[in-house]
């Protein structure tokens, strides 16, 4: 949704739009280069995405655009599902195939019974120790490009849960998952530690991310879509693409709040709801009227006393 600029007689920087964009990325581009490709074709003032892919991933990268780059945060925190394929027998200093090989190792014989009992690791909550590769800062600099410079450092284990694990396909030396995992989970590093219990080595040499959060594939545009919608129709058929700033937490309950309590919501005031949650986090809606659509108003999270507090709002509101 685009909506009338406010930077009264300051340079036009582009229009303020607001909204999330189901991006299919494409294979060799990094997360911030695609970003910045659908912030040029929107003409898009402020855009940001939700957590970057390797340039090798293509698949789900949301982009949030305006008042919706407020709630980019939860959708980094969400749980993701990939579809990897890997490669046995060859390691890499990344551990996907854009890296240097590193070594060469005759792969055992494959069977599913090998396969799954080495895969019974990587279930439930593991830990991993993250790529040198990866896009994790260490003292403000990513670990990439330390890796880059020839640098490694130590590197503390983490915890993470990976939901699902299941073994789709496999051949004398490559192996294809699908994986559902918690944020913050390396499918690289998954890789390389199954090459480690098999004996072999492995690195990715495909990586698809099929969900993020509660957007799915199948909802998601390509770079070249966009292009050409933007050269058949024009600019503003660009915007109809574009989800509202609460599908970003459209996996949360929904409160309406009655338009005088919304009120005092929308000037921070922590506000009593009937029959709201318990606990946890919600997203907040003025009811409808005569005179005006119901309205997101942001999101808040319930106190112990029972009222809903303001978290996060959004301009309008």
């Amino acid at each position: 949704m685009a909506r009338q600029s406010d930077r009264g007689g300051r340079r036009n920087r582009g229009r303020q739009i607001d909204g999330v964009l189901l991006l299919d990325k494409p294979a060799g581009m990094t997360s911030n280069a695609a970003l910045q490709v659908a912030k040029r074709l929107f003409d898009a003032n402020k855009a940001g995405h939700t957590g970057s892919l390797d340039p090798l991933a293509t698949g789900v990268l949301p982009l949030c655009f305006g008042e919706a780059t407020k709630f980019s945060q939860y959708l980094l925190d969400a749980d993701k599902q990939y579809q990897t394929r890997i490669k046995l027998g060859v390691t890499t200093d990344s551990g996907d195939a854009d890296g240097q090989i590193t070594g060469e190792m005759p792969v055992p014989e494959i069977t599913a019974e090998l396969l799954e009992a080495a895969l019974e690791q990587f279930r439930g909550v593991i830990d991993q120790i993250p790529s040198m590769f990866s896009a994790l800062k260490v003292n403000g600099q990513p670990l990439y490009k330390l890796a880059r410079q020839g640098i490694e450092i130590e590197r503390k284990a983490r915890q993470v849960t990976v939901y699902e694990l299941v073994l789709e396909e496999f051949s004398a030396d490559e192996v294809q998952l699908r994986v559902t995992c918690s944020k913050g989970t390396y499918i690289r590093t998954i890789a390389e530690d199954l090459g480690k219990v098999l004996g072999c080595g492995a690195h990715v040499i495909a990586l698809r991310r099929l969900s993020a959060g509660p957007f799915s594939l199948e909802r998601s545009i390509t770079l070249a879509q966009l292009e050409a919608l933007k050269s058949d129709v024009g600019l503003a058929a660009l915007d109809d693409t574009l989800l509202p700033a609460a599908a970003a937490v459209s996996d949360w309950p929904a409160v309406e709040l009655p338009v005088v309590t919304a009120a005092y919501f929308k000037q921070g005031q922590a506000v009593q709801i009937a029959r709201a949650p318990t606990s946890g986090w919600v997203r907040i809606f003025s009811e409808a009227t005569n005179d005006q659509d119901i309205e997101f108003l942001g999101v808040g999270e319930i106190l112990e006393d029972g009222r809903v507090t303001p978290r996060r709002l959004v301009a309008s509101a």
